[in-house]
């Protein structure tokens, strides 16, 4: 049994015809039949109920198919961080949600690069559940996002509970209110981003006013935080965001604490659950130092090596 079997095999049970993997793999069907062939006898089961429309695993496939799914993930994990470690000039690859662009990233950012020339740092932004996927196939070494999302390959380190705070127009007869509750919200257009992929920031905002049996009178989704702060100042509703975008001042747009127990987002470092790479805990250090320097609170995982 060779990887190449467990990929075919995993993309025929996924898509549950012979023709549409192949298209997927960009082989001819012949081969891939031939290939699944192989695997069965090589294993001495049937993995397809070959009768079946559309294509059924049968028990053993089933069995198959969860483990097929870790094994190739542990065994590009590997891959990449073999290489990694192999290179004197390494790659290291980021990928980060918007709103964490306006916390300490940029500052992290020009620090790792300045301390650490030989290694080569690219960025790439993308939603936290886009992170995860990228990390498993290897695209990026580190992701920051704000989801709090399980997976047995992936290691996630709460780095800090950010508050929320309401985003108002300037001139809303709420903007400069004392003691302003989700209560008070509920009769706006509330404004959630980004629309897409789910889940996103915009279900732990839902979940924030579900959770404590309010509901807005409408809710708008948009694709992007830049989108939504513009429809704020537009005056067609109103959004939570981070704290952090303080530093993003725009004057016709105000942020306005709010009076709520645990309103808060998290930010969360997530790396492969294998790679114990010196670059990576070096980050962490980093990290740590700039918000000790900066006075923010955060949450320390344990000893950093």
């Amino acid at each position: 049994m060779e990887l190449r079997h467990l990929r075919y095999f995993i993309a025929v049970a996924e898509e549950r015809n012979f023709s549409r993997a192949a298209e997927r793999l960009h082989i001819s069907q012949p081969p891939l039949s031939r290939q699944i062939q192989q695997l069965e006898a090589s294993l001495g089961v049937t993995l397809f109920e070959r009768g079946s429309r559309p294509l059924a695993l049968t028990e053993a496939g089933r069995f198959l198919y969860g483990h097929a799914l870790q094994f190739l993930a542990h065994s590009l994990e590997l891959k990449t961080m073999t290489q990694r470690v192999g290179l004197v000039e390494r790659p290291l690859s980021l990928g980060f949600v918007a709103s964490t662009l306006y916390d300490i990233l940029p500052r992290l950012i020009r620090r790792f690069r300045t301390t650490h020339p030989e290694v080569g740092l690219t960025l790439h932004e993308m939603t936290t559940l886009e992170q995860i996927r990228a990390l498993k196939e290897g695209k990026i070494d580190v992701g920051f996002g704000r989801i709090r999302h399980d997976d047995s390959h992936i290691r996630r380190i709460i780095l800090r509970e950010e508050a929320l705070m309401a985003a108002l127009a300037a001139d809303h007869p709420l903007a400069r209110s004392v003691g302003l509750t989700l209560r008070a919200l509920q009769a706006e257009t509330l404004i959630v981003y980004p629309q897409a992929p789910r889940p996103s920031f915009a279900d732990q905002v839902l979940a924030i006013f579900r959770d404590r049996a309010l509901v807005p009178r409408r809710i708008m989704e948009v694709r992007e935080l830049q989108v939504a702060l513009g429809l704020v100042a537009a005056g067609e509703g109103i959004a939570l965001v981070p704290h952090c975008l303080h530093s993003l001042q725009r004057p016709d747009v105000v942020y306005n604490a709010l009076d709520e127990q645990r309103l808060v987002s998290p930010i969360i470092m997530s790396t492969r659950m294998l790679d114990e790479s010196e670059d990576i805990r070096t980050l962490l250090r980093m990290i740590y130092a700039l918000y000790d320097e900066q006075g923010i609170a955060y949450i320390k995982s344990g000893p950093v090596n």
